[in-house]
């Protein structure tokens, strides 16, 4: 590539980064920065919310299982027992 093609790629370059910068700061683009942050605090709010309500859904669940699980053991200890007795 010759220089001048160089130069010019550099000089297109930086007017670019430069207009380029003062788009990305102008006042519609930070009011648009500002509506997607509170976008995404919403959505990070309501995904915290449903994470929640599915922990206290596990958790019951879990306490149910347990709860079958020591029922299940005390008949089986019953059988056993009962079984004992007959022999």
């Amino acid at each position: 590539m010759k220089t001048t093609g160089k130069l010019a790629l550099f000089v297109g370059g930086t007017l670019f980064g430069s207009y380029g910068f003062k788009i990305l700061g102008s006042r519609d683009a930070k009011r648009f920065y500002t509506h997607t942050t509170a976008a995404v605090l919403r959505c990070r709010d309501q995904v915290m919310r449903d994470v929640e309500t599915v922990q206290e859904n596990c958790s019951d669940i879990l306490a149910d299982a347990k709860a079958i699980n020591e029922a299940r053991a005390a008949q089986q200890e019953k059988s056993y027992i009962e079984d004992a007795a007959k022999a």
